[in-house]
């Protein structure tokens, strides 16, 4: 994993930070997984705008990404790491021996040609999906699902992972990329290793222009506004906008919005800091 800084040749590149791309294998993408992609702009079905700052952006295709790694105890081999639009992590594409592909997520490390098996019967070795109750204590994961059969839906993104702290019966007690510790049921599955691509968080577009590439419109500060269209709207000349808060009126930085009646609470063993 690298990151290159590019030469100050135009306004544009002089800050510019992009990724190396040294984990790439292909630039060709796997057609029999690929799905169409449809913008929305942030318009509903009436053609009205519900979501702002939604819009324009290069046109993309979907990969078909297996998060529910349910071929179980079939061998595979990792044919290729690709570049994946639609999210911060790269892609592998797995042969599996009875000639079935699929893309997964990479995790960080993982080489053409690996070996590579998910189920009860495989080892902790990185790149294979096992369920909780077969990782090793203090382990490195990814790609977490919160309901057996679910499929990943934590750990999902650029460089992040979780590490497998304790086992009691029917639960395991897993801390979050978030710093959060919390109890999952043990059937569920869970990849060995962190995800691919840490050095996402190093990158810097260098120019407005790159935003509009990836569908972003712009945004136009709060304290910028009238006070009919935000809280923090108004004043006479360079106001402040008073404490920081969101259209709607709920509090930013550190203000606690998760429901303390939730159902899910009480799995919560440790809240990620404040």
């Amino acid at each position: 994993m690298s990151v290159r800084k590019l030469k100050p040749v135009t306004p544009g590149q002089r800050f510019r930070v992009v990724n190396g791309f040294d984990a790439i294998t292909t630039d060709k993408p796997e057609k029999s997984l690929l799905a169409p992609l449809k913008k929305s702009g942030g318009r509903n079905s009436q053609g009205k705008m519900t979501i702002r700052q939604k819009g324009g952006g290069h046109k993309r295709r979907y990969r078909v990404i297996d998060f529910k790694r349910d071929k179980r105890d079939v061998a595979s081999t990792v044919d290729s790491i690709e570049y994946d639009p639609n999210r911060t992590a790269f892609v592998a594409l797995l042969s599996y021996v009875d000639g079935e592909k699929r893309y997964v997520i990479a995790q960080n490390g993982l080489q053409v040609g690996q070996q590579l098996l998910s189920g009860v019967n495989a080892s902790p070795e990185i790149g294979n999906a096992m369920p909780l109750t077969e990782i090793p204590l203090g382990t490195i994961i990814s790609c977490i699902e919160l309901r057996p059969g679910q499929g990943a839906v934590m750990a999902r993104s650029a460089g992040t992972f979780a590490q497998l702290m304790a086992k009691d019966g029917k639960f395991c007690t897993v801390k979050m990329p978030s710093g959060e510790t919390r109890l999952i049921l043990s059937a569920c599955m869970a990849t060995i290793g962190a995800i691919s691509n840490s050095d996402h968080q190093l990158l810097v577009s260098g120019k407005a222009g790159r935003s509009r590439w990836l569908g972003r419109r712009p945004r136009t500060r709060p304290v910028a506004m009238n006070p009919v269209d935000h809280p923090m709207g108004g004043g006479e000349g360079r106001a402040s906008g008073g404490h920081p808060r969101s259209r709607n009126g709920i509090p930013a930085k550190g203000f606690r919005t998760r429901s303390k009646t939730k159902s899910t609470n009480k799995y919560i063993i440790e809240r990620r800091k404040k």
